[in-house]
């Protein structure tokens, strides 16, 4: 169990060898083996994919860009999913995000690409479904393996 008061600031970022996989409107959009955890105070881990695992061909650039103190600036993308059974499609705005030139600290992962978990369908973690992270901004990802509280929670004003 890992105590999320306990991880460091500025965050740290780890290799990791979870089996990921991510369904978005009834697509795998990825599945993997190799990823990075970013651990921050209060914050559960996000999960930074690599692109080679990822349906590229699923995501679309999204206007718009934020600034990350220790990752520098990230790109957004949307996902386009093929609704199943029709021609439609299904877009999920600005749910998909990479840093193309992190600070050194991150360069390992230079284009890979994070995601919210609440806006996907499910998303697993060695088969066990992730809760997101509350508060909408946050990407973080929800496990047993983690104990909060998490910053966004509204049960903790303190930590917004």
């Amino acid at each position: 169990m890992e105590r999320v008061a306990d991880y460091p600031r500025p965050p740290l970022l780890v290799p990791c060898q979870d089996q990921i996989l991510v369904k978005a409107g009834g697509v795998v959009i990825c599945e993997t083996t190799r990823s990075f955890r970013v651990l921050e105070t209060f914050h559960p881990p996000t999960y930074y994919l690599p692109p080679d695992s990822f349906r590229l061909d699923l995501l679309e650039p999204a206007v718009g860009a934020s600034f990350c103190e220790w990752k520098g600036l990230a790109r957004y993308f949307d996902l386009v999913v093929p609704a199943p059974g029709d021609e439609t499609e299904k877009r999920l705005s600005k749910v998909v995000w990479q840093y193309p030139q992190p600070s050194a600290a991150f360069e390992p992962i230079a284009g890979w690409l994070a995601l919210y978990p609440g806006a996907m369908d499910c998303c697993w973690v060695n088969g066990e479904p992730v809760l997101a992270q509350p508060g909408g901004f946050y990407g973080g990802w929800i496990t047993s393996q983690v104990d909060g509280p998490f910053k966004g929670d509204p049960l903790h004003p303190e930590l917004r």
